[in-house]
């Protein structure tokens, strides 16, 4: 079917593979919008070279899970990747290859200069002068080459095993060995415990500013000193992406978390799916690799500078050049928050909203320090998914069970790249005291939540966080998402409700508030668009405006086509991946889609149904994924107090459809298009707009008024 005609109606719309865009090619074009974050001359230079950093994580990822996760599922079948219609290997490699060559374009031809030219040098061998030769050179004997171990293959010595995403060397060596031997091949690794990126001292340089030098470029400038009597043909340096996937049979095991510290191990030896070499790589050497690691080589690339661009990222958060960064922004505190030290007692008479990072995330930890210390609370139950190495939050639980509080804590093991960090957590709470449990077999528990039950003179009453995102004070100041602290009677019992079906593992009752994945979340989202296209064929009003990270489940987007031929106006503010194809006549002409990309990494979740007027707004942890409403556990909770939802809609909502500065649309044809000011239209930033109107600037001003409008962080609660 051509996307652009009218589609058949029936079983033929339902079976054709053009309704939905695919999932890696989408997430690709993500990274471009990215990438174009990094070429626009309007940022800041380092902030330019953060992006293009952030874009080689995000490779990382996408090889690492995406890549790695459709050929293992191509291998146990049977078939090739390339036989299957939603997964177009050759193109993503193809897009990737494209992405690659504008990164290290831009690194080698803009960045890198315009740095040296505002006294930030990353010096090459040829960039360096004699004094700074002579310092690199006593720098690798000291410091470097006692921590080198170079392996001369042979039948004695085979190729060493090659951790993930790690600098690595190949050597191709003539000349005779200590043993007789001629022209052979060396494999050497490059020490972890070194910084990738290496000040040289300012008196050596002939250049104002600061100058720099990479490991890479250390260990290549003295690579014949490593091969005394041999003579250094070629070399490359190099990087193996692997499978990072961990997966244990949580059915068999008796106890995950020690199955899940046996299996880290593993992972940085998973199986090979991607093949980094420098430019100059000579050909056989790069065979020679592709070989050892079985990889094909439409998945080998041969790139013009560090095999790993994201350790720049050392020298963009290194530097102290606030000049070149982004302006420092300090978030705004809720006023009545701050003029009042028991939090109970404002949650008593009011919902509090924070908006992060546009308003601080210190009321989420005060809430759960205060739950520690207060002598009528004695109970506090949370869901952890990624709390961080490093968490005050954290820290306040295992103090609240020091203190002898019934403390429970649902620690998600399997969140990916967190593991770790988790399980080390999940250790310490339980030595302190605390009731850890690893949520339902088979299913991450995304939710994020905090239960704080205090006896007071009418009885126990429960006091609740309901968020979008992690409890991670860290990624709070760089990602956007909502967090709600209430005592809405209703929503707190849900969550309790939550709490004992996720320890228990019996089956929920019923729940008057929340949404619940993988038991009601995604039947409710379907049925509230079905019931807008429902109002909309009776030819009232009917909206729906929902952001999120991604969209992919098809129940859902079929849903949305629907109501889009019911009449009824859609927008849809997708971050990410998005397989909804919008503009599409007769099946998706009332559907917008647009992804902003900017200084922070929108991470909020919210839908709006317009309900004749009703206005139901709701937050969740959830994306409109099948893995979040399926194979998650994750909660959608409703906004009810009036003056909030009218601050959800103007900050979570309306705000990003006005942007036209870091806005993208999305065509049909599955590209994104950046939207740029018409004519005397003024520039809007939904988040430049937002840190004006919630930073500690603007709170300074409204400190002591009256919220006007539902604009304050507080409004009166609804039980």
């Amino acid at each position: 079917m051509d996307v652009k005609s009218k589609p058949d109606e029936g079983a033929q719309l339902d079976d054709n593979p053009a309704l939905f865009l695919n999932r890696e090619l989408s997430l690709l074009e993500f990274n471009r919008r990215v990438l174009e974050q990094a070429e626009d001359p309007a940022l800041p230079l380092l902030e330019r070279l953060r992006f293009l950093c952030i874009v080689s994580s995000n490779l990382d990822e996408f090889f690492e899970v995406r890549v790695a996760s459709l050929l293992a599922h191509h291998q146990q079948a049977g078939t090739a990747a390339h036989a299957d219609p939603d997964f177009d290997l050759d193109g993503a490699s193809a897009e990737c290859r494209q992405l690659i060559a504008r990164q290290y374009a831009l690194l080698n031809q803009e960045i890198l200069p315009r740095l040296s030219e505002n006294g930030i040098h990353l010096l090459r061998r040829a960039d360096r002068n004699a004094a700074q030769k002579a310092w690199v050179k006593q720098y690798f004997d000291r410091e470097v080459r006692p921590l080198l171990t170079p392996v001369g293959l042979d039948p004695a010595h085979p190729f060493p095993r090659v951790i993930n995403k790690s600098l690595n060397f190949i050597v191709e060596l003539a000349g005779k060995d200590a043993f007789g031997r001629g022209t052979g091949i060396a494999i050497m690794k490059a020490p972890r415990v070194l910084p990738r990126v290496i000040r040289l001292p300012d008196e050596l340089s002939d250049k104002p500013g600061a100058s720099y030098c990479l490991l890479s470029s250390v260990i290549q400038a003295h690579m014949a000193d490593l091969f005394t009597g041999r003579e250094v043909v070629s070399y490359s340096q190099f990087r193996v992406t692997r499978n990072s996937d961990l997966w244990v049979d949580e059915e068999e095991v008796k106890n995950l978390r020690q199955a899940l510290q046996s299996e880290l191990h593993g992972r940085q030896y998973g199986f090979a799916v991607r093949l980094e070499v420098g430019r100059g790589c000579p050909r056989h050497l790069a065979d020679f690799l592709l070989d050892q690691f079985a990889i094909d080589r439409s998945r080998l690339f041969a790139v013009d500078g560090p095999v790993n661009m994201g350790r720049l990222l050392e020298l963009a958060s290194g530097s102290t050049r606030a000049d070149l960064k982004f302006a420092p922004f300090t978030p705004g505190f809720p006023a009545k928050l701050s003029q009042h030290h028991d939090i109970f007692a404002v949650l008593g008479r009011q919902d509090v909203l924070l908006h992060h990072p546009f308003q601080s995330f210190q009321p989420v930890i005060d809430f759960i320090r205060c739950a520690a210390a207060d002598g009528n609370v004695v109970a506090i139950k949370q869901t952890i998914y990624r709390a961080g190495a490093n968490s005050e939050l954290m820290e306040a639980l295992i103090n609240a069970a020091l203190r002898g509080k019934e403390v429970t804590v649902i620690v998600e093991l399997m969140a990916r790249f967190d593991e770790e960090a988790n399980i080390n957590w999940a250790e310490r709470l339980e030595e302190a005291g605390a009731q850890v449990v690893y949520g339902v077999v088979g299913l991450k528990t995304h939710a994020k939540m905090a239960l704080v039950l205090r006896r007071e003179p009418g009885g126990l009453r429960r006091y609740a966080h309901l968020g979008t995102g992690n409890y991670n004070p860290t990624t709070a100041r760089h990602y956007s998402d909502f967090g709600l602290l209430t005592a809405d009677q209703a929503l707190t019992a849900d969550v309790n409700e939550v709490f004992i079906h996720l320890t228990s593992l019996t089956r929920p009752t019923q729940l008057d508030a929340i949404w619940l994945a993988p038991f009601s979340l995604q039947k409710e989202v379907v049925r509230a668009i079905r019931h807008e296209g429902a109002i909309a064929k009776d030819g009232k009003p009917a909206r729906i405006i929902a952001k999120m990270n991604s969209l992919t489940d098809e129940s859902v987007i079929r849903a949305l086509y629907d109501a889009s031929k019911d009449g009824v106006r859609i927008d849809l503010i997708v971050r990410g991946a998005c397989a909804l194809r919008p503009g599409v006549p007769g099946l998706s002409d009332n559907i917008r889609v647009r992804s902003i990309v900017g200084r922070f990494l929108e991470h909020t979740r919210v839908f709006y149904f317009r309900n004749n007027l009703k206005h139901d707004v709701y937050l969740s942890s959830a994306d409109w994924m099948n893995r979040n409403l399926f194979r998650r556990v994750e909660v959608a909770f409703p906004v009810r107090a009036p003056a909030l939802k009218k601050r959800v809609l103007r900050e979570g909502l309306q705000v990003y459809l006005k942007d036209n500065v870091n806005a993208w649309e999305l065509g049909s044809d599955g590209r994104y298009r950046r939207r740029k000011p018409r004519g005397s239209q003024a520039r809007f930033s939904a988040q430049a707009a937002l840190m004006e109107m919630l930073g500690a600037a603007g709170d300074a001003h409204a400190h002591n008024k009256e919220p006007e409008n539902g604009t304050d962080s507080v409004a009166p609660r609804r039980s």
